[in-house]
């Protein structure tokens, strides 16, 4: 093994090796009576989630304990809440300019989130968010591909209170033939590493030790003093964003040493990874999702279940008494169970002893009172948990319940949004505009008034352009063409261009050169800053909706509507009020050509001469 190896990871393997303890043992005092241990909930969480008692499944006489398992409905509550997909981001123009701009860019991002599969990513990370209250995603490049993903919280070692300002761990386990895949990885070290692993063999090739065929490896990344990289004292000094893979194993002859070993080290542009909450709390990493917020109400209403299903049992059970001394320190239960004849002495009696279960109904009023304060912390109402309302209750009510609890998730769900912008600006866009210095063909499917702007701008320059070549070949062939003929000719190229383009459908096949002659990178040079996403995930009464859009139709088709400020001002309000429609995609819709009527010549009148 080389020799080097302690040199090179001793310090980071030290790291590595204090977090891990102090993340498993340690707590946080984030106040006099508060304290936090990120290790034991994020456990907790997991065992609830698969209906797990973490004092054990059985008690101490050896009966298994039920689970009523109350956390897992709100955790798909708030999943279902706050959940974004893919069709509700959009780039938005914030200057009349970048109109065509924030649509191009529209169409390049929608591919990229198509081949990278984000619905999928967008889908997993809502699922961590309303489970833990928090989620570290990541975004690495390879291949030429932006991998977006979310990291387990089992399979992290972080700091409780500060997530950027410390050390971040990532846990691996990879087999032999993945370390060895890996183009990066030091192959000596991954050779060592390997032997190391290894189980021994006695001399007749017999394993000795039961050790697993996967290698735990850990990804360390953060701010580090750039000597462990170059092993140079005058860079102690400086501080720079950095990836360490180690892995370390007990070394077999010391019982308090380690063998280390560095598979990779280097310097990295910027830190991959960012933590996202529904509601970020202070003084923790970890936020509070729906798991831990009933932490004490599904531990009371497990309790109640225990306590039933105790009385139940002993009820269902036929239990005796007698003065007879013979049956004295005798157990006679399981006898009876078992259909055996009691024999007792004569005279003696035998009285069933009464063991009724007594007190039911309490248990289950105390168990609905806990239930009942879980719905309330959470924000989870009995329409949400599908419970259809009593009878009598107006529809009304209920819709209005229901929108009252949506109010909490539609705060978590613009959370999301902030967090998917800031995604798109550190990452998604720096790195499609990277891979844009091309001017390569684009598909899109776009909405009616997107295809009219696209249309008019593709139409305007691709007639005069190929009117400009013909005009220029008749003025060769010795023709003087009049500005009547190049009216007319651009009128006509038009024409059919635009009837090629509508055999297309909604579908457009877009270069860089049909709106300027330049390539996607050029035409996207500050993408970022320029233009606005915008994530669209809240909640939305569609039936209110509906309605107002048909108001809003019946006055636009009013012909006083065209002649009246006040009404498109009031229509407009109405429009941009409902979030579903904005008055600006209205504007855009150019009017149809008033067709001109056919003027009807009056028939000629002819007159009867009275008769003599």
């Amino acid at each position: 093994m080389p020799t080097k190896e302690r040199e090179d990871i001793n310090e980071i393997a030290e790291i590595v090796r204090e977090m891990e303890t102090n993340y498993i043992r340690g707590n946080t005092i984030i106040s006099k009576y508060v304290n936090h241990n990120m290790y034991e909930t994020i456990s907790t969480i997991e065992a609830y989630l698969n209906s797990v008692h973490t004092s054990g499944q059985f008690d101490s006489q050896g009966r298994e304990k039920p689970f009523f398992n109350i956390v897992v409905a709100a955790a798909n509550i708030w999943y279902r809440a706050t959940d974004i997909d893919r069709k509700n981001i959009r780039i938005k123009a914030t200057k009349s300019k970048d109109t065509i701009d924030a649509m191009l860019a529209n169409i390049h991002v929608q591919n990229w989130m198509t081949r990278e599969n984000f619905g999928q990513f967008l889908n997993e990370w809502g699922r961590v968010l309303s489970r833990y209250g928090s989620a570290v995603v990541e975004f690495i490049e390879k291949d030429g591909r932006l991998i977006p993903s979310v990291l387990p919280w089992n399979r992290l070692i972080v700091d409780s209170v500060s997530f950027y300002d410390n050390p971040r761990i990532k846990i691996l386990e990879l087999t032999e033939a993945q370390l060895k895949k890996n183009p990066l990885y030091d192959k000596d070290m991954v050779e060592a590493l390997c032997d190391a692993q290894r189980p021994r063999e006695t001399i007749d090739k017999r394993r000795k030790d039961n050790i697993s065929n996967y290698i735990k490896v850990y990804e360390v990344r953060g701010e580090f003093e750039l000597s462990y990289i170059t092993n140079k004292e005058k860079d102690d000094e400086i501080y720079q964003e950095q990836l360490h893979v180690i892995s370390f194993v007990q070394n077999p002859k010391k019982k308090n040493e380690y063998l280390d070993f560095t598979l990779y080290k280097g310097r990295v542009q910027k830190n991959p990874q960012m933590i996202t909450h529904l509601i970020e709390e202070d003084g923790r990493t970890l936020s509070i999702g729906a798991v831990e917020h009933l932490f004490q109400s599904q531990w009371m209403v497990n309790h109640s279940a225990l306590s039933i299903k105790n009385q139940l049992d002993l009820a269902s059970k036929l239990i005796f008494q007698t003065s007879d001394g013979t049956f004295l320190n005798q157990n006679a239960l399981s006898a009876i169970e078992n259909g055996d004849i009691l024999i007792h002495a004569v005279n003696q009696p035998l009285t069933q002893l009464q063991n009724n279960s007594h007190d039911i109904t309490s248990l289950l009023n105390f168990q609905s009172q806990w239930k009942s304060l879980g719905n309330e912390i959470t924000g989870v109402s009995e329409s949400m948990l599908g419970i259809a309302p009593k009878s009598g209750t107006p529809w009304r009510q209920t819709e209005s319940l229901l929108q009252e609890s949506y109010s909490l998730f539609e705060l978590m769900t613009e959370n999301k949004g902030m967090y998917i912008e800031n995604m798109f600006r550190e990452f998604i866009i720096p790195f499609i505009k990277k891979n844009l210095n091309h001017k390569e063909e684009i598909s899109a499917t776009l909405e009616s008034y997107d295809i009219d702007k696209i249309d008019s701008i593709y139409l305007k320059n691709a007639s005069i352009a190929k009117s400009n070549d013909m005009l220029f070949n008749d003025i060769l062939n010795g023709k003087t063409p009049t500005n009547a003929d190049q009216q007319s000719l651009i009128q006509n190229i038009q024409s059919s261009e635009k009837e090629a383009l509508n055999q297309s459908g909604q579908q457009r096949f877009i270069s860089p050169s049909k709106i300027k002659n330049q390539t996607w990178k050029e035409q996207f040079k500050d993408m970022e800053w320029d233009l606005e996403v915008d994530i669209t995930g809240e909640a939305k009464d569609y039936q209110a909706i509906l309605a107002t859009l048909n108001t809003a139709l019946q006055t636009i088709m009013n012909p006083a509507y065209q002649n009246s400020p006040e009404a498109k001002m009031v229509v407009n309000e109405i429009l941009r009020n409902s979030g579903y429609l904005s008055p600006i995609q209205l504007q855009q819709i150019k009017p149809s050509p008033i067709q001109p009527q056919p003027t009807q010549t009056p028939a000629p009148v002819t007159t009867t001469p009275m008769p003599q």
